[in-house]
């Protein structure tokens, strides 16, 4: 052990008070390569080691916290966005070509289905279902029925379409406007061969985009279904699609509508 053997009555001394000091070997090799070693403090200070070091150790961390990013991302330089800006996500609602269209100018407008077998034109009948007539033209306005398929087909009775999700342009828009519903419009126009209305589930007002040609009678649908338009022209392509091979209802090569378009009607 290093002894301190300087006297207690020298106060120039910076070891005052010391008795032993550990670790010779290491200070003697300090003293060989010419380095201090602290060995330590002075007389009044010892108690105040732990004080200093958890002192240190603060520094140490707010040191390092300024250094750290902050929690906050910087703002982008993209241009600012409005405060008033609809959320993503949020569906927005559009106003189609024919909401708020009166009976009369409903009634003076057809649809005209370009088929991949030809022509189908269909007149509206709004005094009998208008909500009905009002969505099917809005559907044809805005190109949603365009590239989609006859998907059900019933031999001698009927040939269905409307579904959006068989579009080649399927997106959320799609999705969002096929989930419309319609209040149901069953009146006493009857289901006879010619007649288009609108297909839905046993559920009351389930209503949406699906719609139905009638090739055949179907008095058992009257009063239950709403029935919206007839067939003006093209009927004969509406018997084609329906004779087209299929199974279960399906047919095997579903029939495209590659348009569909508003036409003012002929007189």
């Amino acid at each position: 052990m290093f002894m301190d053997m300087l006297p207690a009555i020298n106060y120039r001394s910076r070891y005052i008070g010391e008795t032993t000091v550990a670790l010779l070997k290491e200070l003697e090799g300090q003293r060989a390569i010419g380095v201090s070693i602290n060995i330590a403090p002075r007389r009044g200070f010892a108690d105040m080691r732990p004080v200093m070091t958890t002192l240190l150790l603060l520094l140490l961390i707010l040191a390092s916290n300024s250094l750290a990013p902050a929690q906050n991302p910087a703002p982008n330089t993209d241009t600012p966005k409005k405060a008033n800006t609809r959320p993503s996500g949020t569906a927005t609602i559009r106003a189609e070509p024919f909401d708020g269209a009166s009976i009369e100018k409903m009634a003076a407008q057809c649809v005209k289905l370009e088929t991949e077998q030809g022509a189908i034109t269909i007149e509206m009948l709004p005094a009998k279902a208008p909500e009905s007539v009002r969505n099917f033209l809005n559907l044809a306005a805005t190109g949603a029925f365009d590239t989609t398929t006859f998907s059900r087909v019933v031999p001698g009775f009927v040939i269905q379409g409307g579904d959006l999700s068989t579009s080649e342009k399927w997106s959320q828009q799609l999705s969002n406007r096929a989930d419309k519903r319609l209040p149901d419009e069953p009146s006493d126009l009857k289901h006879v061969r010619g007649i288009v209305s609108m297909a839905r589930t046993k559920d009351p007002n389930s209503a949406t985009t699906h719609f139905f040609i009638l090739v055949g009678d179907g008095p058992h649908l009257d009063g239950s279904f709403s029935a919206f338009g007839r067939v003006r022209q093209g009927i004969e392509v509406a018997d084609a699609i329906n004779r087209a091979p299929s199974e279960n209802e399906k047919p095997n090569v579903p029939v495209r509508i590659n348009r569909a378009e508003v036409v003012v009607c002929a007189n």
